[in-house]
């Protein structure tokens, strides 16, 4: 009886085991589940880029970081999996040098020329770390979605491969973002569902520069109604429909907090952001008889007459 029991207990360990030992790996094996396509109304195009530390060049950085490269890859192929368009990072990089786009050394302009040259509706940056610990490795990747003309933030999720022995750090890399990836997704989608609604937000700041001589109150030469009449007026006509507010008027300052505009051209179909309707509002300023001059910040468009 005791040697009877003993054979039973060791048969049933013998079955159990393998379900508590299974590996990343054996879970990899497994028959995938058939990839979700997400049909979208518009879809928006997506490029996945690294996130570059302080003293890291992001035109080099895929050289030196091999988690980066298949970071970059996987994230790219999540998204085409469930029906998003991508832009490929490496690809629009290295036409970019080729071209000679980039004016300078500073990161953050050449991160904004980079998603400006892709064409890119949003942008997803990317950030990873892996870990090795006597109770398994792991990685973790850190995923930010933002809207490419403003900077807008969509979405953020962090994404935990869990702890494994054995598995390689692709695989650990690759459960990370499954594991974040649907969630941010959705988030992003709704956001930019919203957007193509509602429009994006900007905030619009028209001011004199001292010693200018035309004030808000005063018409242009040739013209019957005030220069902020008509700047409203241009508003009403070109801002996403007809959407604006004004926070607050004086002579020499207009403030708009709120100023929608679309997602895309009407006419040519192309991406349509804050620059676009910067240099439509100084055309205009500028056919009135005035100089002006244009600065873009983000989501925040600074005009300012600087004569007569």
């Amino acid at each position: 009886m005791m040697t009877r029991s003993w054979c039973t207990l060791a048969a049933l360990l013998l079955v159990a085991q393998p379900l508590v030992t299974e590996s990343l790996e054996a879970q990899a094996t497994a028959a995938p589940a058939a990839p979700t396509r997400t049909t979208l109304p518009v879809q928006p195009r997506i490029m996945v880029i690294p996130r570059a530390k302080e003293g890291q060049d992001l035109r080099t950085l895929l050289d030196k970081e091999l988690s980066l490269r298949i970071g970059l890859s996987k994230v790219k192929e999540a998204f085409d999996r469930r029906g998003f368009s991508t832009v490929d990072f490496v690809a629009r990089l290295k036409a970019a040098n080729e071209n000679g786009l980039f004016t300078g050394d500073n990161q953050s302009d050449i991160k904004e020329q980079i998603i400006q040259f892709s064409g890119a509706d949003i942008f997803v940056e990317i950030e990873l770390s892996t870990t090795q610990s006597e109770q398994g490795n792991s990685s973790l990747v850190i995923l930010g979605a933002y809207e490419a003309s403003t900077g807008t933030s969509l979405a953020n999720k962090i994404g935990n491969s869990g702890k494994f022995f054995g598995a390689s750090e692709e695989q650990l890399i690759q459960r990370a973002i499954e594991n974040s990836a649907d969630e941010l997704l959705n988030t992003m989608q709704a956001k930019f569902s919203a957007m193509l609604e509602e429009g994006r937000s900007i905030l619009l700041d028209v001011s004199l520069k001292t010693g200018a001589r035309t004030t808000f109150d005063d018409p242009p030469k040739g013209q019957d109604r005030s220069l902020a009449e008509l700047i409203e007026d241009w508003l009403s006509d070109n801002a996403f429909r007809n959407s604006y507010h004004l926070q607050g008027i004086t002579k020499v300052r207009m403030l708009f907090d709120d100023v929608r505009l679309p997602l895309r051209d009407a006419k040519t179909g192309r991406s349509y952001g804050t620059n676009q309707f910067g240099t439509g509002l100084a055309a205009y300023m500028r056919s009135l008889g005035l100089t002006v001059s244009r600065d873009v910040k983000g989501n925040t468009l600074l005009i300012t007459v600087t004569a007569p």
